[in-house]
């Protein structure tokens, strides 16, 4: 299978790593100083599972020089998804899969809007990892796990395809019943202790031992909940309760990586977690009070790094 893996960060350093590792044939999308050292010394992955290295059959940062792929792996933010989706439609055939891992609960939407839906399956990843250095990615944490489906939640040929390509390359993968259920569970989560983290600018623990931040943090998850049930999604007391007992379990120090984006003064995700969740709200007419004030209030630092 003719791999490529667009965006070479933690997610897609990491998964195209032990693809390319496994024999396929991996293209990696990768820019500066991080494209030259993956081109002059290969893909350096240092992991809790086992540290490797690998040569993909080709990294660049020019599209023309990339054949036509079986699958994409999109590794980038979810606010890059439609930049990178509108230059894919050059390269990809009636054939190609592309999968979306990003965090974000409207990636199949996005990509929808540029690509047929014979192209697009639905997905997301659980995994702890970063670009430490130009050429390095470092998993520190969790068991790396792609969760992926067709948008109708059929069992394909070639979903199941795909699942003997993560078998070969040993990543745990899982093929749910409801492939958007697992996908707002995830969004639920990362979106809830995003925003707040981004705005108070402490870690989880922090926010968790103040009695008034620990309730706004609630409050933003029910939130998400709501829409999430107005839009046909059924999340559940469940899974919030599940995802605060993650959120209890997360050790001292710990902050999502759009928080350190925002802190960073970097681009973020907030236009598609806070942000979504607000614009869903009043599209459904549904009250989200705790969302808009953390959207409102990081809204001029966003602005204000994309601007930059």
């Amino acid at each position: 299978m003719n791999i490529l893996i667009f965006g070479i960060g933690g997610v897609g350093g990491y998964f195209g790593g032990k693809l390319a590792q496994a024999g396929f044939d991996v293209t990696m999308i990768a820019r500066g100083k991080h494209l030259e050292a993956i081109n002059e010394n290969g893909l350096e992955v240092e992991s809790i599972n086992g540290d490797f290295k690998v040569k993909p059959k080709l990294a660049t940062d020019n599209l023309a020089e990339v054949s036509t792929p079986d699958l994409v792996i999109l590794g980038v933010k979810s606010w890059q998804i439609q930049e990178v989706t509108s230059k894919l439609e050059s390269i990809i055939s009636a054939e190609t899969i592309v999968l979306p891992l990003q965090n974000g609960a409207n990636n199949v939407e996005k990509l929808l809007e540029i690509l047929p839906k014979k192209n697009v399956i639905a997905g997301l990843c659980h995994i702890v990892s970063f670009v430490e250095n130009p050429g390095k990615i470092k998993h520190v944490s969790f068991e790396p796990r792609i969760t992926f489906g067709e948008i109708d939640n059929s069992n394909s040929e070639r979903i199941q395809q795909l699942k003997s390509v993560f078998d070969k390359a040993e990543i745990a993968n899982f093929i749910p019943e409801n492939i958007h259920l697992e996908i707002w569970k995830k969004f639920l989560f990362i979106a809830t202790i995003s925003g707040l983290g981004g705005l108070t600018r402490v870690s989880i623990d922090k926010i968790r031992e103040s009695e008034y931040l620990y309730d706004l943090l609630q409050k933003t998850a029910q939130e998400i909940k709501l829409v999430a049930n107005a839009k046909g999604i059924p999340l559940a007391e469940e899974h919030l309760e599940k995802a605060f007992e993650i959120i209890k379990n997360q050790p001292s120090g710990t902050t999502a990586s759009t928080q350190r984006d925002i802190m960073a003064g970097r681009p973020s995700e907030l236009e598609n977690f806070n942000g979504f969740i607000v614009k869903e709200a009043e599209k459904l007419n549904i009250s989200t009070p705790v969302n808009k004030l953390i959207y409102e209030c990081l809204l001029p630092m966003e602005r204000e790094a994309r601007n930059s």
